[in-house]
């Protein structure tokens, strides 16, 4: 007979956006169960955030030594041992893992349950045979996974997806990126810089999401580090041809030849094995479908994260906390996607938060400001890029996009002012420290002052202060 566990919160599945709604929900004391039918940590932790990020490190200490002459420093070309390059990624994922562990998590109150779970009912959970979850809410946290293009050829061909690319032991020869998406650009940006030709295709424009003006700063850079960028091209079919692998451009007449192939086109919600129907839960193209409230159909049942198509660790979280919130205390759980940061972790970084010039409507001010007028982005050699603020004609900060260095570290600021409605008048006032990153945005926030400042009414003001002084 099975075990029947009933607990006031279940969350399947234990990545990210899992595990930080457990831990809140038994920081709050109540009994929580964590159900996770794979590796604890999922996706975040063993083949996406975590992984990628510390191959870029390695990557980017690599271009670091290719550029050091500029500073006065002559070093050898770097040479790239890839043993040792995956062994920097398996370093960081251990170090990180025990905050995923089932021992810490069990400690802190959860009960951790291994195993495949599917709804029996709208009211019931079961994980293998012999433990049936009937919770007072569920929280669907189960991720994504890869999406393979529907492509004539490619099942009968090698290929590799941005999770299984990180158990390469050596660089590849030639690495065909399939998908100008942000993970899709910075996977090519790596391997580029450790030592590989890279060829990245797609069907529709780079970093389709993103400012346009902002994305083509990104672009030019990698073209300039020899990455061949072939977007808006159909693949007509793909062949694996002894140790190569063709890739058949528009009628065919035009072939690529890779020595490997990343599949980075895009990620589909986990939900095949979760019988969603028994459980009276929508789900689309998209994936599980939601409210605000982050609830689904199954008003008990909540949905976050990649299963609901934010593809984001940041989101993960962010839903997480609303979800266990709403669920818990009834607090009002309205989760605005335009309010989620974004980082695209190329070199130069681009990020963005709130609404972009296009999408904000007419009654708008663009305020603006260059890398190249910074001090400590020339201290850097680090001049490409610019912020660009998007605000009312009275001000009020509506969003931001920031392309350049440590974009991905100066965006926080400005996620936390779009998302509170604050005036652009608070970081004029700012004192940012001095030479900094942060600046750019205070110089930005400046020039929305300055028209003013040519006003015949407001120069007769500042004349009688000047005599009155």
């Amino acid at each position: 007979m099975a075990e029947v566990l009933t607990p006031d919160i279940c969350v399947i599945g234990a990545g990210y956006g899992g595990v930080t709604a457990a831990l809140a929900a038994a920081a709050y004391g109540v009994p929580v169960v964590l159900v996770e039918k794979a590796q604890m940590g999922g996706t975040h932790l063993h083949t996406g955030c975590l992984p990628s990020k510390a191959l870029i490190a390695a990557a980017r200490r690599a271009e670091a030594l290719r550029q050091a002459k500029a500073f006065g420093l002559n070093v050898p070309r770097p040479k790239t041992d890839f043993y040792q390059v995956h062994d920097h990624i398996q370093g960081v994922i251990q170090a990180a893992a025990p905050n995923f562990s089932t021992e810490r998590l069990t400690g802190l109150g959860i009960r951790v349950v291994q195993g495949a779970a599917r709804f029996t009912d709208q009211h019931t959970l079961a994980v293998g045979e012999d433990i049936e979850v009937r919770a007072r809410r569920f929280i669907i946290a189960t991720g994504s996974s890869p999406a393979i293009p529907s492509i004539p050829g490619i099942e009968e061909t090698p290929y590799l997806t941005d999770e299984t690319i990180f158990e390469l032991l050596v660089c590849p020869k030639h690495l065909a990126v399939l998908g100008a998406t942000p993970a899709g650009l910075e996977l090519a940006q790596a391997y580029r810089r450790l030592g590989a030709d890279v060829t990245v295709i797609d069907t529709a424009r780079a970093l389709a999401e993103e400012d346009p003006e902002c994305a083509a700063i990104v672009l030019d850079q990698l073209e300039r580090e020899g990455i061949v960028l072939r977007t808006g091209v159909e693949i007509s079919r793909i062949k694996a041809a002894r140790s190569k692998i063709q890739i058949f451009i528009g009628d065919g007449e035009e072939k690529i030849e890779a020595s490997h192939l990343l599949i980075a086109s895009g990620r589909k919600p986990n939900v095949e094995e979760l019988n969603l129907d028994a459980a009276g839960i929508k789900c689309g193209a998209e994936g599980i479908v939601v409210d605000a409230g982050l609830r689904t159909s199954n008003k008990k049942v909540y949905a976050i994260g990649d299963v609901v198509g934010a593809r984001s660790s940041s989101a993960a979280r962010k839903h997480a906390e609303a979800a266990i919130g709403h669920a818990l205390f009834r607090r009002r759980a309205k989760v605005k996607s335009n309010e989620l940061p974004r980082v695209t972790f190329t070199e130069p970084e681009l990020a963005h938060v709130g609404l972009t010039e296009a999408g904000a409507g007419r009654d708008l001010r663009v305020l603006r400001f260059p890398y190249l007028e910074n001090d400590r982005a020339r201290a850097e050699r680090q001049t490409s890029g610019h912020i660009k603020v998007i605000t009312t004609k009275r001000g009020k900060i509506l969003g931001a996009t920031i392309v350049g260095a440590e974009a991905g570290e100066l965006i926080t600021a400005w996620a936390l002012a779009s998302s509170q409605g604050m005036n652009v008048r608070t970081f004029a006032e700012l004192a940012a420290p001095y030479p900094s990153y942060g600046d750019i945005g205070k110089q930005a926030a400046i020039s929305y002052f300055i028209p003013s400042l040519a006003k015949p009414l407001i120069r007769r003001i500042i004349s009688l202060l000047r005599l009155l002084g």
